[in-house]
């Protein structure tokens, strides 16, 4: 199903900004692929000035802009998909080790929920994909907001994880990767719940590895296949 369709609100260019997100973190697109702004206008029900800001506004994140060849999906080699699960790690270690102390009960609470509507979907329960769609749908969100910092959430949610999202979909879908991920996030709740801070941040650095570990060997098995038709 797209997730472009008419827009209706006032706000055209954060409206056009959101949908583009969520239609190329969820796969529509592909990573290098092209993007053509008078099909995206047309499906979008807007004029190309609204749109071509929020595409502006993408480029860095989820899209790079190239002379007389025009918008692409942006496609990470090995070694910058590395590097910013490195980042990520450090920085979501210390999201997790500052929502330990912050997060209020109740933010406990929902975030125990979420991770229950998150089992009961039918690609986790069948082991098949783990993804997490809008941001208020989205576990690693809701812990870096509950760490209290503005400057770390400015780093994790304005920057990183728009590239990573395009890397989820497809490491998540790896053979045990779901199963493993919930299993990972409740351990990271756990360490949440029990106000503990080194057991937070150790369970998300975990995480954070295994999600590395997966997505490399994803762009390994990729670049195999590739080269076995070359």
């Amino acid at each position: 199903m797209s997730n472009l369709y008419p827009i209706l609100s006032t706000s055209l260019v954060d409206e056009a900004f959101a949908k583009l997100v969520e239609a190329i973190t969820s796969g529509e697109f592909l990573p290098g692929e092209r993007l053509s702004e008078a099909k995206l206008a047309r499906q979008l029900g807007i004029s190309r000035g609204p749109l071509r800001e929020a595409l502006h506004r993408l480029e860095g994140r989820l899209v790079v802009r190239t002379p007389r060849i025009g918008v692409r999906v942006v496609a990470f080699d090995r070694d910058t998909l590395e590097q910013l699960f490195l980042v990520r790690e450090a920085l979501e270690g210390m999201a997790a080790r500052l929502a330990a102390e912050r997060m209020t009960g109740r933010e406990q609470d929902e975030l125990a929920d979420l991770l229950n509507r998150h089992a009961e979907q039918p690609d986790v329960a069948s082991g098949r994909s783990y993804v997490q769609g809008r941001t208020d749908e989205d576990f690693h969100f809701a812990i870096v907001r509950g760490a209290r910092n503005p400057r770390l959430e400015q780093l994790l949610l304005d920057e990183v994880y728009y590239q990573l999202r395009l890397q989820r979909l497809r490491s998540s879908t790896r053979p045990g990767r779901a199963q493993a991920a919930l299993s990972e996030h409740r351990e990271i709740l756990a360490g949440l719940q029990s106000r503990d801070p080194d057991r937070a941040e150790s369970a998300m650095r975990k995480h954070i590895r295994s999600a590395r570990f997966s997505a490399l060997a994803d762009i390994d098995a990729t670049h195999s296949a590739t080269a076995k038709t070359a």
